[in-house]
């Protein structure tokens, strides 16, 4: 072995190291996360009860009976009297539910709303973002020890995912958007998706095969693996939006949730604000995806001599396409809101991960060259 050789395995080696001390970090920022939910100030806690319950709630759906609007104190709002009633202005109080039922707050602390939340909860953002700065030098030394893209196999297309998932988490919550909520599945995906990444598909760093030697490597793969991460906070936008949903109709029907739901689920938005971030996620990544599967025709082109020979990498990325295209267009014109459309989201991005594991695992194509 010559000495460049050498230095890039030391490379090599040092980026592996990187990515489990990023492990660890992220354990403690996990830890941090459950604490903040678990312990977190429960004073703030309830207030779509006192939206919801029968009697106390605020507008209802066309034929049921108005009811007056709760008074909730919430951060930041403002009192001003009319009528002889104290009414708050609450800040970013959601539009109406597309099922109608009435208007609620989201969730305060950490997990949403304006505060900055208890102390667990900056503690696991502060851990969170070191475990990133970590995560993302032991990519960077990856593809440093070959000289190219880290991501030409499964195992690099895993770290690079987890990446871009919690550096997307990251950019929102510094600009202020109302996602503090996502850290602790977000968190624990990570550890998951880290964990299948460092055993069963590590992969020894190796320069690239012919067909991936291509700039396009760099402008397909890339694509694929941000759209994927995109995605991925989208479906656990509408994975909670399920439950939260549910929580909210229990309320309505005058049900009592258990303690924990009731303190877990009170932190998060309402299901209207839930339902419209992963919407307009969806959406927003829905066109990159389609150039993702249009510079992937092209690169098969150029490499293969054809645009489109039915492997089943190809299909399964036409059929994310399609099971996401439906889910807008349901949207967009057949009315669909709520739960029939989380549905369709969860199932377009299952078949995302079909894509992204299972046809790796359990298909033969010209897509096997990069291993798993």
């Amino acid at each position: 072995m010559n000495l460049a050789a050498a230095n890039n395995q030391s490379l090599a080696d040092f980026s592996t190291t990187v990515v489990h001390m990023a492990m660890a970090v992220y354990v403690l920022a996990f830890l941090g996360h459950v604490a903040e939910w678990v312990f977190g100030t429960r004073s703030r806690v309830a207030r779509t009860a006192a939206a919801l319950s029968p009697g106390r709630g605020g507008e209802r759906e066309p034929g049921r009976r108005a009811a007056a609007v709760p008074e909730v104190r919430v951060k930041g709002a403002k009192a001003t009297r009319g009528g002889g009633t104290t009414v708050l202005d609450r800040p970013k109080v959601v539009s109406r539910s597309s099922t109608g039922r009435a208007d609620v707050p989201d969730g305060p602390g950490a997990a949403a709303g304006d505060e900055q939340g208890d102390l667990y909860g900056t503690i696991a953002l502060a851990l969170t973002i070191l475990a990133f700065c970590i995560h993302a030098v032991g990519v960077v030394t990856r593809g440093l020890s070959v000289g190219r893209v880290p991501w030409a196999n499964m195992y690099e297309f895993s770290t690079t995912f987890s990446v871009l998932a919690v550096g997307s988490y990251l950019a929102m919550v510094l600009a202020k958007k109302n996602v503090r909520w996502l850290g602790l599945p977000l968190v624990t995906t990570v550890l998951l998706d880290l964990g299948l990444a460092t055993t069963v598909l590590y992969t020894e760093s190796d320069q690239l095969p012919p067909a991936l030697d291509s700039y396009w490597l760099v402008i397909h793969v890339s694509l694929a693996i941000a759209c994927g991460a995109l995605f991925y906070l989208g479906a656990v936008g509408t994975g909670l939006y399920l439950f939260r949903d549910h929580y909210e109709a229990k309320l309505e029907r005058g049900g009592k949730p258990g303690a924990f739901a009731t303190s877990v689920l009170e932190r998060l938005p309402s299901a209207a604000s839930l339902d419209k971030f992963a919407y307009r996620l969806n959406a927003a990544v829905f066109p990159f995806w389609t150039f993702t599967i249009v510079a992937g025709a092209i690169w098969a082109e150029s490499a293969w001599g054809r645009y489109w020979g039915w492997d089943p990498k190809e299909v399964w990325s036409f059929i994310t396409w399609a099971a996401y295209a439906c889910y807008l267009h349901a949207r967009a014109t057949a009315g669909w809101r709520g739960r029939k459309a989380a549905y369709l989201a969860l199932i377009a991005f299952a078949t995302f991960l079909f894509n992204y594991y299972g046809v790796n695992f359990l298909f033969n194509g010209q897509h096997s060259y990069a291993g798993v």
